[in-house]
């Protein structure tokens, strides 16, 4: 996937070193002539009740190809929820969302063992009785074949796209129309989602994004990370720390991640590739986040493995983004996609960047009438 926007800014011996230190997945690998086509489905079998969402006729699980962001290809997992009724004509247009935070490792998939929030599940059967079908992939690695890398961006993107795919090859009654939607680790992936739709799924019509409480800028905001660095008072920051080192420590394996991190931070990097969000934040609830770094981030090759692994895109987008945030979100802090608003828009995107009197998670409540209009609106 080519470099985008604000991260070409950084300091240019990125460039050579990202060169030397191509992650696994992350730069171009030819395809072989076995690989299955995007999209297409490898099998499908009713979803568990208990892991499906109220509103849902039929409650499907996927699996299907998809590729890295290299384009080496992977089989990858996810949901098809359909509606009550029969589908108007033309099939029932298409919600692709993009699910928070979970982990890393297989247990955390939503498909396998991991029921989903009480929030996604309202919050998908609204798109259920609105008249929607919902896909949601599990991202690449989440309950298939190698580590998740948590907001690894291009591949998660991917993934969305061909569930959209696979869903309609799979013979669903579904329209070429369709959106992506995501929150937390969701937004990151829906946001990269739109960069690419229209050029990966030309086949497909696709209208438009909706992002709630999406991690930006992380790049520039862990660069000041150094070791004591004092509590700033982020909910889930250690843990989440720990998702982003794991993913860096799998897609660089020739870059010295692990020089970076005190044995205490490696040892949080190694539960993180275990244990599923709850079960880890509860282990890591007593370690201060300043133990975790042996080094300034902002030494040596990490900024620009950052920038290249984090950044969320600032151009590409075709089509209308709805980005939403929290005044009081103490996960991802509202500064940090304001910037990133402030770049899209920069850019010639067309963003409708909206602030809510609310948290990280009741983001997705309070923003719901204004995502209602858009949602309308780009199906029109």
């Amino acid at each position: 996937m080519a470099v985008r926007g604000r991260w070409l800014r950084a300091a240019c011996c990125g460039a050579v070193l990202l060169a030397a230190l191509t992650p696994t997945g992350a730069a171009a690998s030819p395809v072989g002539p076995s690989a299955p086509t995007p999209g297409s489905v490898v099998s499908q079998q009713p979803l568990p009740d208990e892991l499906s969402v109220p509103g849902a006729a039929t409650a499907t699980k996927l699996e299907y190809s998809t590729e890295w962001r290299s384009g080496e290809p992977t089989l990858a997992t996810g949901a098809l929820f359909l509606p009550e009724g029969d589908a108007p004509e033309g099939g029932w247009p298409v919600i692709a969302w993009a699910h928070g935070t979970t982990g890393v490792g297989d247990d955390c998939a939503l498909t396998t063992r991991t029921p989903r929030s009480d929030l996604e599940r309202t919050y998908l059967q609204h798109w259920l009785d609105s008249g929607y079908a919902v896909v949601s992939a599990d991202f690449p690695g989440l309950g298939s074949e190698g580590l998740h890398r948590y907001l690894d961006g291009p591949s998660a993107a991917n993934s969305i796209v061909d569930i959209v795919r696979a869903a309609r090859d799979g013979g669903a009654p579904l329209s070429e129309r369709w959106i992506v939607m995501g929150q937390s680790q969701g937004g990151h992936a829906a946001l990269h989602t739109a960069a690419i739709a229209t050029s990966r799924a030309p086949e497909l019509d696709f209208r438009g994004t909706v992002a709630t409480g999406a991690p930006a800028n992380l790049e520039r905001a862990f660069t000041i990370g150094v070791p004591g660095f004092p509590d700033p008072g982020l909910w889930g920051l250690v843990s989440f720390s720990g998702y982003i080192f794991a993913g860096l420590r799998d897609a660089y394996p020739e870059a010295d991640v692990e020089g970076y991190l005190t044995p205490v931070g490696r040892e949080v990097v190694d539960r993180a590739e275990e244990l599923c969000y709850d079960d880890l934040e509860e282990s890591v609830r007593d370690i201060p986040v300043g133990d975790l770094l042996a080094r300034p981030l902002a030494e040596g090759q990490m900024p620009a493995l950052l920038a290249d692994y984090l950044a969320a895109p600032t151009d590409g987008y075709d089509r209308p983004v709805f980005l939403a945030h929290g005044i009081h979100d103490v996960m991802v802090p509202l500064p940090l996609s304001a910037a990133l608003a402030a770049d899209m828009k920069a850019a010639g995107a067309d963003v409708d960047y909206r602030v809510y009197m609310a948290g990280h998670y009741t983001t997705v409540e309070r923003s719901r009438a204004d995502v209602d209009a858009f949602v309308t609106r780009s199906f029109e």
